[in-house]
C-alpha cells in the first residue's frame, strides 16, 4: 500500500497509520480504498487484538483531496456516486472492525478526518489539535461521514459545529464527545498505550462480543443512512455554490458568495 501502513506487534496491536504525510493526509481516491481494504484485513486477522489508528506528519488528516473532488465536476452522477461514497465505505469498514478501535489524533482533523476520529471506539487527541467540519465553506457538506459524526456526538453538540465550518480545539473536542481525553503532544504514545493496555488483560473473544453487543444496543449505522447522506452531497455537488466553493481554494481566493 502507498497511503496506509500496517504493523502488527507480538501483542497483537495494530498500528493502522495515514502515511500521505506529504498531502496532509487528506483522503485521496486510492487513500480511501487502501484504508477500507486494511480495515477488512485486520478485521479477518484473529491474531490482532487493537488497532490503533494514527498519522504520520503534522497533520492527522486534512480531510478530502481537493484534487479528487475537482475531479469529480467532470463526472456523470452514476460515477460521481460511486466515488462519492468511497468514504463512506471507509468508514464503515473502521466501525465495523471487531477489535477496539483507539484513535491518535494530533496536528489538525478537517472534514474526512473529523469522520475517522468519530468512528473510533476512543479518541485521544494531543493539544493544540485543530479540528471542523470544513465543507460548508466549500459549498459542500459534511455528508458522507455524517451518519457516523452523529452516531458518535448526538444531534444536539452536532448543531454546534456540523453546520458553520467553525474550527475547535481539542478541549471543546472533548465536550463535543468526539475526543474522550487530550494529553500533551509528548505525551500522546503513552497515553495510547495506557488505553491499549487493558484490553490486552481481558480475553480477546469477550472483547470481541462485547463490542458487538454495545454496537447492536447503541445502534449500527444503517445502509439506509449511508445512501440518504450519498444522495445529499450528489445533489449538492450539482450546485453552483460548490464548484464556485472548490474554484476558489483551489484558486487561493475568497469565494464569491451571492
Amino acid at each position: 500500500m502507498d497511503n496506509i501502513a500496517v504493523e502488527i506487534d507480538g501483542r497483537g496491536v495494530a498500528q493502522l497509520r495515514l502515511a500521505r504525510a506529504e498531502k496532509h493526509n487528506a483522503l485521496s481516491a486510492q487513500m480511501m480504498t487502501e484504508l477500507e481494504a486494511a480495515a477488512r484485513a485486520l478485521a479477518e486477522d484473529d491474531t490482532v487484538r487493537v488497532v490503533v489508528l494514527s498519522a504520520e506528519g503534522r497533520t492527522f488528516c486534512a480531510g478530502g483531496d481537493l484534487a479528487w473532488m475537482r475531479e469529480q465536476f467532470g463526472m456523470d452522477d452514476h460515477t460521481r456516486r460511486i466515488e462519492s461514497r468511497r468514504i463512506a465505505t471507509a468508514l464503515g469498514a473502521l466501525a465495523a472492525l471487531p477489535q477496539p478501535l483507539i484513535g491518535r489524533i494530533h496536528g489538525n482533523a478537517f472534514g474526512g478526518g473529523v469522520g475517522l476520529v468519530a468512528v473510533c471506539d476512543m479518541a485521544i487527541g494531543a493539544e493544540g489539535l485543530t479540528m471542523g467540519f470544513t465543507e460548508t465553506r466549500l459549498g459542500l457538506i459534511p455528508a458522507n461521514i455524517g451518519p457516523y459524526v452523529i452516531a458518535r456526538m448526538g444531534g444536539v453538540r452536532a448543531r454546534e459545529v456540523f453546520m458553520n465550518a467553525r474550527l475547535f480545539g481539542a478541549q471543546e473536542a472533548v465536550r463535543l464527545d468526539l475526543l474522550n481525553r487530550v494529553v500533551a503532544p509528548e505525551a500522546l504514545d503513552a497515553a495510547v498505550e495506557e488505553a491499549v493496555a487493558p484490553y490486552l488483560a481481558c480475553a480477546p473473544g469477550a472483547v470481541r462480543d462485547a463490542k458487538a453487543l454495545l454496537v447492536t444496543l447503541a445502534g449500527r449505522v444503517s445502509e439506509a443512512e449511508v445512501d440518504l447522506a450519498v444522495d445529499a452531497l450528489a445533489r449538492r455537488w450539482e450546485s453552483a455554490e460548490a464548484r464556485e466553493g472548490i474554484a476558489a481554494f483551489l484558486d487561493k481566493r475568497p469565494a464569491a458568495r451571492a
